[in-house]
């Protein structure tokens, strides 16, 4: 391939400053669109400092196609991260993650149909699998099946068999079947299998890389909906405890943004991934719980201890993480940053850093619309 022009939509958030850092250091030209969203980047936000200064910025919305157009001349590959986060919030702002996950997507094909670029690179989520793969206590393995309200008002979150008994979560493939539980998870996957059939039309070779929970340096905390690392770090950072729902035993993928960014990357320079879907994630699993008290350690707050709320949001799962076999054989991606040594890093970085914690006002927003049961 001849890609010396990317253009990544989203890319002055989280994910995509660290993937523009990543494309700059390895000689690529990086644009971005970004409409600065103020939940994410705060009221009458500019240009984040920590957007590289080689970054060209286009201030814009992925559903404005004057934007977009503007965005694609002259680039010879894209990376669409642009979206709205968060299950939560999802699950009654409804309109709004539709639009602007799903049409602002529509409208970027619409003008990638009209100019192909040499690849497509879409974020998607492992949202889109609800409960991952489990197996029975015979070793059997089997889809998890969503958890209905009346046993979450129980407070019984194990995921169970037809005979009722617990089931072991295990890595999930990207062969497990897409479940989407929530609005979000339904708008991640219309994203990723919008960009995958469109590129297929148009022989515009696309890559879906399914993400697993992201943390790192860059990330929003005064968003309430983001990340759960951001969200325990906001909490931490005004000397509260983090919230943890349900039993606080949930399991879950957290992988850093540099692997993340190394993924992206290679999801361009790598011939065989084209047309492909990949998870992104750690290959490692830990509870919440786990998680919360290992950023206390690293935060140096050990006498923080994390309060149990014994609650579910409508759309949350119980355990998800990645099969990263795939990755691993096609695209050569192997996780650089350990759990340990990201969240030193992160730790680092929120010295300098202040956070809103909009975290209770966030929940008492979900009971009040019974999303929390």
């Amino acid at each position: 391939m001849g890609v010396k022009k990317v253009l990544i939509t989203g890319g002055a958030g989280f994910v995509g400053s660290h993937l523009a850092d990543q494309l700059l250091a390895h000689g690529y030209q990086v644009r971005a669109i970004d409409n600065l969203a103020p939940q994410v980047h705060g009221a009458g936000a500019s240009r984040p400092i920590y957007l590289d200064p080689e970054v060209d910025l286009i201030v814009g919305d992925v559903r404005d196609r004057e934007a977009v157009s503007r965005a694609l001349e002259n680039v010879d590959a894209v990376y669409h991260l642009a979206a709205t986060v968060g299950v939560g919030q999802s699950m009654y702002k409804i309109a709004e993650y539709t639009s602007v996950n799903g049409e602002g997507t529509a409208i970027l094909l619409e003008a990638l149909a009209r100019e192909p670029v040499e690849r497509l690179v879409v974020a998607s989520s492992m949202s889109i699998y609800g409960e991952g793969l489990y197996s029975t206590k015979n070793g059997e393995l089997v889809e998890g099946q969503e958890r209905s309200i009346e046993q979450l008002k129980a407070h019984d979150w194990e995921v169970r068999g037809p005979d009722g008994e617990p089931l072991k979560a295990v890595p999930t493939p990207e062969s497990s079947c897409p479940a989407v539980p929530s609005v979000y998870a339904i708008s991640k996957y219309q994203q990723e299998r919008l960009c995958m059939t469109v590129g297929r039309a148009y022989r515009i070779p696309t890559v879906a890389l399914r993400f697993f929970n992201i943390y790192g340096t860059r990330q929003a905390l005064s968003n309430p909906y983001t990340g759960v690392l951001a969200i325990f770090a906001s909490r931490f950072l005004n000397n509260k405890p983090p919230l943890i729902n349900e039993d606080g035993q949930q399991q879950r993928d957290f992988v850093s943004v540099h692997d993340i960014a190394q993924a992206c990357r290679l999801a361009l320079e790598v011939p065989d991934a084209a047309d492909r879907v990949f998870n992104v994630g750690s290959g490692q699993h830990f509870s919440i719980r786990q998680i919360a008290e290992q950023m206390a350690q690293v935060l140096n707050k050990p006498e923080i201890e994390p309060e149990i709320v014994g609650r579910c949001r409508v759309g949350d799962i119980r355990n998800c993480f990645a099969d990263i076999g795939l990755a691993r054989d096609v695209l050569g991606y192997e996780p650089a940053v350990s759990l340990e040594e990201g969240l030193v890093e992160l730790a680092a970085w929120l010295e300098g850093q202040t956070a809103v914690d909009n975290v209770a006002d966030a929940s008492r927003e979900l009971a009040a619309r019974g999303l929390a049961v």
